[in-house]
């Protein structure tokens, strides 16, 4: 049963599934600048440098000595909202994504011929939007950041010359903060309700490589599910005439949240010594989405139970379904020093036309990525990437359960500009 607020707050969750901006729901995919400029196509089966302890951890077995990748993705999105109407005024200005820099950092050391140590910092989920005061759809959603960082340390063995496996459990870290301006007195408009929550939790990532014929390489790359349970705290703010309704304005807060298991096939093939060509295809469970559910403890009203019954439980359905995402890249060795890149990702949105709301906006995405790789000395790569995102058109259609009698309907054209900078250096 849905309740007048779960707009408010069940999007930490869906935040939550989302890391990468350039991947479905709330993913990220920006751990490597070089998977980056092909698109991250091949992302199991290239192992070009260390960031393979994300992509594949079996891939460290194929790296030398010891190396270092490091860089940053940053995302330049832009919406534009049109065809709006709603019982609440307002304005659709569209620029809810600000200006988003995304870190990565990896290690890896090969010990011997068959193992391998290393370890990854990345984000592998993350969410920003921030719609500006005013907004006429602040009732289902105002300000949403959701961030996730993760620790990965990692092993890899190689059975021999062919064939590598690897292993790395993941720490997780993730906050996140949900704003919406809700009505908890139908006589008074603008109530600000604010959650925050975080929390750690254990995952892990496996995967394996093989080298299927001297040209052919193929790499399968599973990431687990990491179930979170978000503690925190429910703050309501607004107009002095709210406050008869509630004894508190802040409550214990928690939510139960899972971000889902993937799957990722790639094939690297060589065509000859300057070309290769990549291609893969990632699986993402998010059908476990189905709902969100944030309890808040100590809820009493003083007036009647009418705060009681918004606050206390907040449930709203998401029913999001799985997605595939498929892409195609090539390299292209210029020199000993340059390599070029470019890459076509197809990517599906978990949404739904009737459970969408204006915290993940969402629609099937095509994005079209080039990449440069330089190599400054010969223990020395800096990597360039520069991606355009494109996503279908698609619409929000949200009426909120009385009491409230806030409505909000628009159409979103969703574009992302996505700059990534990164080195590699071996030593």
């Amino acid at each position: 049963m849905k309740k007048v607020m779960l707009k408010t707050t069940l999007s930490l969750a869906v935040a939550m599934a989302s890391s990468q901006l350039f991947a479905s729901g709330f993913a990220l995919n920006e751990q490597s600048v070089s998977g980056m400029g092909t698109g991250f196509a091949g992302r199991s089966s290239s192992a070009d440098d260390a960031s393979t302890v994300y992509g594949n951890p079996a891939g460290m077995a194929r790296l030398n000595g010891q190396q270092i990748t490091g860089g940053v993705a940053a995302i330049d999105a832009s919406t534009d909202i049109s065809d709006t109407g709603g019982n609440s005024r307002g304005s659709n200005k569209g620029d809810m994504v600000p200006f988003t820099a995304v870190p990565f950092g990896f290690y890896t050391n090969k010990l011997n011929d068959q193992w391998a140590i290393g370890f990854g910092v990345y984000a592998p989920f993350g969410l920003v939007t921030d719609y500006e005061n005013g907004f006429q759809g602040r009732g289902f959603g105002s300000k949403s950041e959701v961030k996730v960082m993760t620790f990965q340390p990692t092993v890899s063995y190689a059975f021999n010359d062919r064939v590598s496996i690897g292993f790395g459990p993941t720490i997780n870290r993730i906050s996140g903060v949900l704003e919406s301006d809700r009505t908890l007195n139908p006589a008074v408009s603008d109530t600000n309700v604010k959650i925050k929550g975080d929390d750690t939790a254990l995952g892990f990532n496996v995967g394996v490589l093989v080298q299927a014929t001297d040209t052919t390489r193929v790499g399968l790359t599973y990431h687990s599910k990491v179930k979170y349970k978000l503690e925190g705290h429910t703050t309501v703010s607004g107009p002095t005439a709210t406050q008869p309704f509630l004894r508190n304005n802040r409550y214990d807060a928690s939510l139960k949240i899972d971000t889902p298991e993937s799957y990722d096939l790639s094939v690297t093939q060589d065509l000859t010594d300057a070309w290769k060509l990549y291609g893969g295809a990632t699986w993402t469970r998010w059908s476990r989405l189905k709902e969100i559910t944030v309890n808040n403890e100590g809820v009493t009203a003083a007036g009647g139970a009418l705060a009681t019954s918004q606050l206390t439980s907040i449930t709203e359905e998401q029913n999001w379904h799985d997605t595939w995402a498929y892409a195609v890249g090539t390299s292209y060795q210029l020199t000993k020093q340059v390599v070029l890149r470019t890459g076509l990702t197809f990517d599906q949105s978990p949404t739904n036309n009737t459970d969408r709301s204006p915290r993940i906006p969402t629609g099937d995405r095509t994005i079209f990525s080039v990449g440069l790789g330089y190599k400054v000395m010969d223990n020395m790569t800096v990597d360039l990437a520069y991606s355009y995102l494109k996503e279908e058109d698609i619409k929000v259609n949200q009426t909120a359960d009385a009491p409230s009698t806030a409505s909000y309907r628009a159409k979103y054209e969703n574009s992302a500009n996505g700059f990534g900078l990164g080195m590699t250096y071996t030593f």
